[in-house]
């Protein structure tokens, strides 16, 4: 599975972004896709996951102001809205693919990131 992000830029405070993955390969097996961000410094930290049932998981400092939804079979949106200073980072893709083996066969994998800078 190979993921590719887009959708980072710059904008002011409590504007809005909207980035995109999109992924191609062996896309059947994925299980769920996420978006993380990174700061220099600072661990990676969980944006939102959305699983191939539709189930959605938010990072707390992002509830209620972003919104991970599936476009097709291939490619997941993460809508960004009240953008913070803080929301500042390298946003990255990731995708969980699991095979139908016993136990499941179980992967990760991610894109490239995509840089979002929020100024005031």
């Amino acid at each position: 599975v190979q993921l590719q992000a887009s959708g980072g830029g710059s904008v002011h405070e409590g504007g809005s972004l909207t980035l995109s993955c999109v992924a191609s390969g062996s896309i059947f097996t994925i299980n769920a896709v996420g978006w993380s961000r990174q700061v220099p410094g600072k661990q990676r930290e969980l944006v939102a996951t959305i699983t191939s049932r539709g189930t959605t998981v938010y990072g707390q400092s992002v509830k209620g102001r972003f919104a991970i939804s599936r476009v097709n079979a291939s490619t997941v949106s993460l809508q960004m809205n009240s953008l913070k200073l803080e929301d500042s980072a390298v946003y990255f893709c990731n995708a969980e693919t699991r095979l139908p083996t016993y136990p499941p066969e179980i992967h990760d994998y991610w894109g490239q990131g995509t840089q979002v800078t929020v100024s005031s």
